[in-house]
């Protein structure tokens, strides 16, 4: 039998007050707007995708009339027929819904391995009308003993969403039955080095000190897969094998791979190493005979070990002989790059689903919190972060996918893609390009350079030019120093189903605008992100994007421009620049700790933007048991008739995990009082007592003299003096906004520069 630690718990059986059955139809009301339909044969084991189905009953009511059943609850009355959900009436809205016409807002797809550009999506949770139906019919079983089993056939088995335009309800509902997205272990929100690429141990040790050298903090070390013997398997050992499956460390490359584990761990950082788990276990393997012995094969014989999904003996010794050896020496949790089809040898059973559900459970047994990084494997794969895309070519087509591919993977409940940041392969280089692609990657759930084995394609940052190195320093320390924001928007996704990055339309479901702009994206609670995806415009050197500006006041965190919606609008950025809106009254706590540390810091700088508004920063003890071992600390600002007052509350909950005294600088990013910034700060500071800073006479930035930004605008023009000249003229003698905007509309000048000037009139 499996071991325990592969068996999940699982609740599928619901209340009988839940269930109505009617003939060869079974209903289940879940909530007042989710239902399930079986025919033909019903199951209470979990699937796939949904594994708890027992809850308090909601108040409903059943009515048949042949074969139409009607169930109605306080919210929706569902309709049923011929044993399959049709449509939905909603009270509120007093709409119907058919599930058949539904359009749906698309999900996410296994990979974009070898993709060049946009592809297509599979269906995900969210439709505009508010209806859903998961056809749940196919997918395999787990049975309380750990294994996946087939379901009968030609039963159907369908849930009923009818959440209406409350997008985030759905997929809090899908939690519900699925379970909630797992928490993410600090270190993995940091900065990965990654590359696909024969390191000998020297190299692989070496480029870490660079890194550290250069200050630029790592926090996660990949080794793909040559860790293992790969390459002249059949000249080394007499086997006739491509290489790609392997267990044994190569000793040519690490002549001591316990010593190498353990210099990357006095580097601090985490370890994770490459899988492809498809052709079993060779003679040539070091833990063969063990292996061997466990699945019952002779070792003399020499005979391999094959990959079987349906074999006990083997899951349990493939953890604890090949696995859990090395996690002892040093290795944190493993990438398994299963390329190689959806079959198996147990009937229906994609390997994927397998291998990511029996790691990530087998990762937990150590007390730690679980990871892998692995394909996804259709709805329920949230429960198994996190997700690796694929290989991607190195091109402009691909950076414009991206951010929409993952914001829209929210529509799965799929929170946590990581990509190879900067490209994978082919395409072309691209200095511009690989600053906006790293741009990105600082603003999307995982942080991962990676590229393949060819020498000219690393991501090192020194190995681009002087101002593209300098910046992207800097914005791989921006990244790690936003780990503290970032930790708590995974608590939030854990707990509240909400995705780091999250469609516009989940927070503005009614207006149009929402759906417009597909690259951009909420990032978090407090920032609106609207990554540059295109390439500079030669004229100005500057990208730029089209967004869409919620009603409120937006500050730009790092040009400091404030803006107000609801307009839709062109941003212009230099390249060491994104628009990276925050929302009136955020606050954003960074780390000011040293180095490439991933413990609770000790310094905290704390970005707040004028306003009312709270934020709640949660830490742990980075455990499994992370629910009783936790600490809160709230901050606070408000903002009223030139005052400004921040609280730093007494943090709250376990405060083992955190420093007992911390540091805090506060800074107000869109305040100033006699021409200087708002900046407050305080050492030492005792973690159980208030901390409270107020100031009067403060008042907002306002931005640049229009008049001054035509000029700045113009002189960046790459034109002919004298006609730069000549198109200045017209706005000359111009200060006001209304007067510029309407000499704009008659300038002779391209069209990017009239929408650059249109910006700086957008107050």
């Amino acid at each position: 039998m499996l071991k325990q630690s592969l068996i999940a718990k699982t609740q599928g059986k619901a209340n009988d007050n839940q269930v109505v059955q009617i003939g060869d139809v079974r209903i289940t009301v879940l909530t007042p707007r989710l239902i399930r339909v079986e025919k033909g044969g019903f199951t209470d084991l979990a699937s796939y995708a949904v594994w708890f189905r027992k809850f308090d009953a909601p108040k409903f009511k059943s009515e048949s009339k042949g074969k139409i059943i009607t169930v109605e609850t306080s919210e929706v009355i569902f309709t049923v027929k011929s044993g399959k959900p049709y449509s939905v009436y909603f009270k509120d809205t007093k709409k119907t819904e058919l599930f058949s016409k539904q359009k749906n807002l698309k999900g996410t797809r296994r990979t974009l391995d070898q993709t060049f550009g946009k592809v297509k999506l599979n269906d995900g949770l969210i439709t505009e009308g508010g209806a859903y139906l998961l056809d749940d019919s196919t997918s395999m079983l787990l049975d309380d003993s750990g294994h996946f089993v087939k379901r009968q056939d030609g039963a159907s088995d369908y849930y009923a969403f009818a959440y209406g335009k409350n997008y985030r309800e759905t997929i809090k509902a899908f939690y519900q039955i699925s379970s909630p997205a797992p928490l993410i272990p600090r270190f993995a929100l940091g900065v990965w080095w990654s590359r696909y690429h024969a390191y000998t141990q020297k190299e692989y040790l070496d480029l870490m000190q660079e890194f550290k050298k250069r200050e630029i903090p790592l926090t996660v070390a990949t080794v793909d897969m040559d860790w293992h013997w790969v390459r002249d398997i059949d000249k080394k050992f007499g086997v006739k094998y491509g290489g790609w499956t392997g267990y044994s460390w190569n000793s040519e490359l690490f002549p001591d791979y316990k010593e190498f584990l353990q210099r990357l761990k006095d580097y601090n950082l985490h370890i994770t190493l490459n899988l492809h788990p498809a052709d079993g276990v060779h003679s040539y393997e070091d833990m063969y005979e063990d292996m061997a012995r466990a699945v019952g094969i002779n070792p003399e014989t020499k005979k391999k070990v094959d990959f079987k999904c349906g074999d006990d003996d083997f899951w349990n010794a493939y953890f604890d002989v090949l696995h859990k050896p090395y996690e002892r020496d040093g290795v944190d949790f493993w990438w398994i790059d299963w390329q190689q089809g959806e079959k198996s040898d147990v009937n229906g059973l994609d390997p994927l689903n397998a291998l990511n559900h029996y790691h990530f459970l087998d990762n937990a047994e150590s007390g730690q919190m679980p990871l892998i990084l692995s394909r996804y494997a259709g709805l329920g794969s949230h429960r198994y972060p996190l997700g690796f895309s694929g290989d991607t070519a190195m091109n402009w087509r691909v950076l414009d996918f991206q951010p929409y591919f993952t914001s829209t993977a929210s529509n799965a409940a799929y929170s946590w893609w990581s990509h190879d940041i900067g490209g994978h392969h082919m395409g072309y280089r691209d200095d511009d390009l690989y600053m906006r692609w790293l741009q990105f990657g600082v603003f999307s759930p995982i942080m991962r350079l990676h590229s393949t084995a060819i020498e000219l394609l690393g991501k090192e940052p020194w190995k681009y030019k002087t101002e593209v190195y300098r910046y992207a320093k800097a914005w791989l320390k921006l990244r790690h120093a936003m780990i503290p924001y970032i930790f708590t928007m995974n608590y939030r996704t854990h707990e509240q189903g909400i995705s780091l990055c999250e469609p516009m339309y989940y927070s503005y479901p009614e207006i149009e605008q929402a759906y417009n702009v597909p690259n951009q994206y909420m990032f978090g609670s407090e920032l609106m992100v609207c990554p540059i995806t295109s390439p500079q415009h030669k004229s100005l050197n500057m990208g730029s994007v089209e967004a869409w500006l919620p009603k409120g006041r937006w500050v730009d965190i790092f040009t400091g421009r404030s803006y107000t919606g609801e307009q839709e609008i062109v941003l212009f950025r230099d390249l060491n620049s994104i628009p990276v809106l925050a929302r009136q009254g955020a606050i954003i706590p960074l780390s000011l700790d040293e180095g490439n540390s991933v413990d609770n810091p000790k310094s905290l700088e704390i970005w707040a933007f004028s306003g009312n508004g709270t934020f709640t920063m949660i830490e742990d003890n980075s455990k499994t048991d992370y629910a009783n071992h936790r600490a809160k600390t709230e901050f606070s600002i408000s903002y009223c008739d030139n005052k400004v007052t921040f609280t730093i509350k007494a943090a709250q909950g376990d405060l083992s995990v955190i420093p007992s005294r911390r540091n805090y600088t506060v800074k107000i990013k869109d305040l100033i009082k006699d021409g200087k910034s708002v900046e407050f700060s305080i050492e030492n500071a005792d973690i159980t007592q208030d901390i409270v800073f107020e100031l009067d006479g403060v008042k907002r930035k306002q931005n640049e003299n229009p008049h001054d930004e035509v000029i700045r605008i113009l002189s960046r023009w790459q034109e002919k003096s004298n006609k730069k000249n000549n198109a200045y003229k017209p706005f000359e003698n111009l200060y006001g906004v209304d007067e510029i905007r309407s000499a704009n509309k008659k300038a002779r000048l391209p069209k990017e520069v009239k929408l650059a000037i249109d910006e700086i009139l957008s107050v």
